[in-house]
Formats: structure tokens, C-alpha cells, sequence
């Protein structure tokens, strides 16, 4: 099975020797997205809400540029650096997948990349085939 890169100059260029996604076959990687502002590469500061609209937002573009949407994602990882957050992630997240909601793992994490507050990765699936 062939993998092709996924990169979309509307989200931030990969901070190390890694894609933004990954297609292969009927699914889609979407490699770990942190705050990064796609037009600056910097860390997006200020509120949590604003940082993980960033990470969304990022994730939204990337899908999109391999031709899927957010309906198309059917896993979530996610990693806090405070799960006292969690509340106000899922506020947030929900605004994004609403009823399409993904199978999702939430983990709190020691640290994470640039000392971000939070990760998201994601898998998506193409629709072209269904199971049966």
C-alpha cells in the first residue's frame, strides 16, 4: 500500500522530521498539532480557548487538504497538560464534530513540545468504501 505526504500551507510547517499527515489507503494520520500559528510558526499565546481553536483550526486545514473533512475524522488523541481543562477542551471540541464525534483518548501529559498546554492527533477515513 502507498502513503502519500498530506502538507498544507494553511497550517504551521512541521516542527521536526515529520509530516503534517500521512494518507494511505482510506485513511488519513494527521500527525500531533500544537498551537502553532500557521502563518507565523509561533506558539499561539493568551487563552486556552484561543490555543485550542489553533489546534483545531490547524487539524481542520490539513484534513480538508487531503480532501476529507472534520465528518471524516473516527479517532482523537488528545494530550493536556492540565486535565483541569478538560471541561473547557470538551466545550470547545464540540463545537467543531458536534454530533460526528470520533472514538477519542485524552491523556494529561508532564510536558509536551514548546511547553504547550495541549496535542491533538487524528485519523480520518475516506467514505469511498463502506463495511459491510
Amino acid at each position: 500500500m502507498r502513503k502519500r505526504m498530506i502538507c498544507s500551507d494553511k497550517a504551521p510547517v512541521p516542527v521536526g522530521p515529520y509530516s503534517q499527515a500521512v494518507q494511505s489507503g482510506e485513511f488519513l494520520f494527521v500527525s500531533g498539532q500544537i498551537p502553532l500559528s500557521a502563518h507565523s510558526g509561533e506558539i499561539v499565546t493568551g487563552p486556552f480557548d484561543r490555543q485550542v481553536r489553533t489546534v483545531l483550526d490547524n487539524i481542520t486545514v490539513i484534513v480538508q487538504e487531503a480532501g476529507l473533512t472534520l465528518d471524516n475524522v473516527v479517532k482523537v488523541t488528545i494530550f493536556l497538560a492540565d486535565m483541569d481543562r478538560f471541561a473547557e477542551l470538551n466545550a470547545i471540541y464540540d463545537e467543531y464534530f458536534g454530533e460526528a464525534r470520533p472514538a477519542r483518548s485524552c491523556v494529561e501529559v508532564s510536558r509536551l513540545p514548546k511547553d504547550v498546554p495541549l496535542e491533538i492527533e487524528a485519523i480520518a477515513m475516506s467514505h469511498r468504501r463502506e463495511a459491510h
